[in-house]
This record gives C-alpha cells, structure tokens and sequence, in this order.
C-alpha cells in the first residue's frame, strides 16, 4: 500500500507542539495547520502516534478533500475514495461529521449521502447489495468549511485525552492533552521537580510525570483500529514493544501535589496509580497561603480555580495576589499558570516573561509563564 495521509486533530494553539512531536517520533511529511497537523506514514505510523502522542485529539486517515458544492459533487467525490483498502465486507462505517459556512447545511442529509455512496462502492467491490455491518467500527467522519470537504476514517475511537487513568476527576478538570502541553512548555525533564499547588486530581502531575520518564499516553489504553482486520496484530504488539523500551526508568523526576481537599488528594493518587507513576508524586494538604518549598530547582505548574470554573471573580483574584507573594523569583524557579483572566498580571504583580494562548476545552485561557530571575 502507497504512503497514507493523517490528520491529528489538536486543540487550538498546539499546533506546534504536536508537530515536533510528531517528528520526534520519526515520522514524515509533518506540517502543522490550523486546529489539526497532517502527516504521512503506514500503518505503523498509525500505531505509533496513537499511542505516544500527547497533543493529538485523535489520529485520522484522511482519505480525500474536495469541493462540494452540492450532494451530487459529494456523492461523486465519495465514490471515487478507496474504501475496499481499509474496510472490510462485514465491516461497519457509521457517518458523522460537520458543515460550517456551506451551501450543504444538512449534517443529516450529507450523512446519507455519504453512507450511500461508500455503501455503493463497497458493494461493488464485494459484489453484494447489502452491508451487513456486524464487524469492526470504521467511523466516517467529514468536515465541509467553506464548501471544501475533508473525509476522514477515525484510528482512535475514544479521544486520545483518555489516557486510561482518570476515570473520577475533581471538579473542573483540566484536559490531559492541555496538562501535557503545559508541562512541554514549561520545559519538564526527566531532572525535573514538579509543584502544583492546586492539585485538583493530579492530572498536571501524572502527565509532567509521564513526560518526564518518557511513558507513552496510550500504553495503558485500547484504539479502534486495533479491532481492524487490514492492520496486523504484530505492528501492534512491535510499537507498544517500542514504547515500553522507550521508558526512562532512570529519571530523577519527582513531583508534589497541594490541595485543600482531602478527597482530590486521594484522587491525585489514585489516578497516578493507575498511570503508573505513584512513586513519583506525593501530595499534602495545604493552602496556598502556606505554601513554600526549599528546592535549588522546581517548576510550579498549576491550573488555579477560577471565575467561569469553581470561584467568583473576587475570590479568584485573592488567590493571584497570593500566589504573587508566595512565587518569588530566584535562580532554576519558573512558573506556569494558566487562567482566562485577562486582568491576571495585574493582580499576581509581575508582568510574564512570556505568554501563550491556549484553550481549555471551549474557554479562551492564557499561559503566563515566568522564568527569569529578576
């Protein structure tokens, strides 16, 4: 089979990052677009950056682009896409998708127009009139913006967020793929210390940790494409291989977790057991009023209550003022908060040496990262 094209969706502002991870891993054809980075490979490819990317939302096949003006132009477009290459006579292909500033506004309407021309070409091929659908999920999904269709086969099934490990979470999560990102910008080795002193269920800290000692995301978790009959058990079996002796079982990092709720505490180890990474996080109850630390190097990371998540405006900038006087500056100390407050610097009392505009979930949030001494 001739190179296959991917899209990883990603959340906006990643881009970047998700493309240099991508390399990272040896993989070719990488460049990054708006909200998704576009690769190419085989199907080992395909198993790899499931399971080892951070950033990905998910890994796509993506099949075909096009204009579609109207259902006839997608139909046809459709139709000319080889299926038979990744789904099977007995395999299932749900359609999904969306349309934004289009002619062709009905989802529903192109959902059948889809199911109807890829039924069509597989019945050709496997020279039957009915697809039975009993087997493996291939989900269909397509995005037309501004007329321009992109038709894609989903790899991941659930979102790559879900490592595996966070099945409860604290109030007002922070997205893993977002931890992970934070913990890349703000440059966690596997020499690093790690303090988040709004620990919440810990999920900043598993992910500094997995980043840390080189843990791939998805070990601990399964992908749709596993279940697909035209990639091999073995291509699996030799990239998971790959990840686990990938693992840096000789890294220093540790990690400490404050909250001022007991049950997030027992979260945050909970889920670090989970990850695999318990032995490296300890955590303590404490306020943020009380907080120091006497390390010659850390990195404080943290999502801090805020307005629009847990607090009200006032309360939440009581605890920026705080966190000013208790994050000082001195040598190999940097900090990393991540807040839509736009006010944010005001109130901490430090302008940031450099900030980052990222989104948690659908909120507009900033990066306000500080590193320099003085």
């Amino acid at each position: 089979m001739e190179q296959i094209q991917f899209a990883a969706p990603c959340l906006m502002g990643l881009e970047g990052i998700c493309a240099d991870e991508l390399r990272r891993m040896e993989i070719g054809g990488v460049r990054a677009e708006n909200g998704r980075v576009l690769f190419e490979g085989d199907f080992s490819t395909l198993a790899r950056a499931n399971l080892c990317s951070r950033y990905a939302e998910r890994i796509q096949i993506l099949l075909a682009e096009f204009p579609a003006y109207t259902f006839e132009e997608l139909f046809q477009g459709i139709g000319k896409i080889p299926w038979e290459n990744f789904i099977g006579e007995k395999d299932a292909f749900p359609v999904k998708g969306h349309s934004v500033s289009s002619k062709l506004t009905s989802i529903p309407d192109c959902q059948k127009i889809i199911k109807k021309s890829a039924a069509s070409r597989l019945g050709r091929h496997y020279h039957t009139s009915w697809c039975e659908e009993s087997g493996s999920v291939h989900q269909i999904q397509f995005l037309i913006i501004k007329n321009q269709c992109s038709v894609m086969l989903d790899t991941s099934g659930v979102g790559l967020h879900k490592r595996g490990y966070r099945q409860n979470a604290a109030a007002a999560p922070i997205k893993e793929t977002l931890a992970a990102a934070m913990a890349e910008l703000s440059r966690v080795r596997p020499f690093s210390t790690v303090i988040d002193p709004f620990c919440g269920s810990g999920t900043i800290l598993i992910e500094s940790a997995l980043k840390a000692l080189n843990i791939a995301p998805g070990l601990k978790r399964r992908f749709s494409a596993e279940n697909w009959s035209v990639i091999p058990s073995e291509i699996w079996r030799q990239e998971r291989e790959r990840a686990v002796d990938s693992i840096r079982t000789d890294a220093e990092f540790q990690a400490f977790g404050y909250d001022i709720d007991d049950e997030a505490l027992s979260l945050t180890m909970e889920n670090a057991k989970k990850a695999g990474v318990e032995k490296r996080i300890r955590v303590e109850k404490r306020d943020i009023r009380d907080y120091t630390e006497n390390f010659d190097r850390a990195a404080v990371i943290t999502n801090p209550p805020y307005g629009e998540r847990l607090l009200d405006m006032e309360q939440a900038r009581e605890l920026y003022r705080i966190m000013g006087e208790k994050f000082t500056q001195k040598q190999g100390h940097s900090y990393s908060i991540i807040t839509p407050d736009d006010g944010f610097e005001i109130v901490f009392g430090r302008s940031a040496d450099k900030r980052r505009k990222l989104y948690n979930g659908m909120i507009k949030c900033q990066l306000y990262m500080y590193f320099k001494n003085q």
